[in-house]
């Protein structure tokens, strides 16, 4: 009777050993799984953590200059086209196109000289992520057209979809960065990526974002 119950309780145990390692060995298949993944993904695509909403600003200005009267718009206001937005001696200010006010001189009783911006706006539609790629951070297998995806800070993991639409021929003269192994200056070149802003109305001029750009 002893040796049955010693018997049986060997076979618990090598049944419990067994199932242990089966789930040890299921544990080391997914994490190698995922490892795999990752490093494809990793060689498949450019991580540009340097990154940025950035829209370019259109300023509004008196063509005849005068004393500040009044302002009609205040900074994110969203104007349409030929809106007044200030009025500077006897010179309306209008805007040219719609878009959102991002600053206004609030100076009432200031004089404006002709052509100095009073209030400045910008274009949602002309939004773009502007990557700052090092140049030998993948720099060169980069080219327009390119898939992209790029996650802003505000928005947590959250990721937006886009395309390369434009490649800086020149370095960003004033961010150069050192690199200590090999002690060369390496320096950042700006790659825009366009995204549909009608798809995304919570991106933001000036956000900070990271992106990846699909190699092929």
């Amino acid at each position: 009777m002893e040796n049955n119950n010693n018997e049986k309780l060997a076979v618990k145990n090598s049944s419990g050993r067994n199932r242990l390692m089966l789930l040890a060995l299921l544990a080391f298949l997914v994490a190698g799984a995922v490892a795999l993944c990752y490093l494809s993904l990793s060689k498949s695509r450019i991580y540009v953590e340097k990154s940025s909403l950035v829209a370019p600003a259109t300023d509004l200005s008196s063509r005849i200059g005068g004393t500040l009267q009044k302002l009609f718009v205040k900074s994110g206001d969203n104007v349409e086209a030929n809106e007044p937005v200030a009025q500077i001696g006897n010179d309306i200010v209008k805007t040219k196109n719609k878009g959102i006010v991002i600053s206004v001189k609030n100076n009432i009783g200031k004089n404006f000289s002709p052509g100095e911006a009073v209030v400045s706006m910008i274009n949602p539609g002309d939004l773009r992520v502007v990557a700052k790629v090092e140049e030998n951070k993948g720099l060169s297998d980069i080219q327009v057209g390119q898939k992209a995806v790029f996650a802003v800070d505000a928005s947590g993991s959250k990721e937006y979809s886009g395309v390369v639409d434009e490649i800086s021929p020149t370095a960003r003269s004033s961010d150069i960065v050192f690199n200590i192994s090999s002690a060369r200056e390496q320096q950042e070149f700006n790659v825009k990526i366009r995204f549909s802003a009608s798809d995304y109305p919570e991106l933001k001029n000036g956000m900070s974002a990271k992106a990846w750009i699909y190699k092929d």
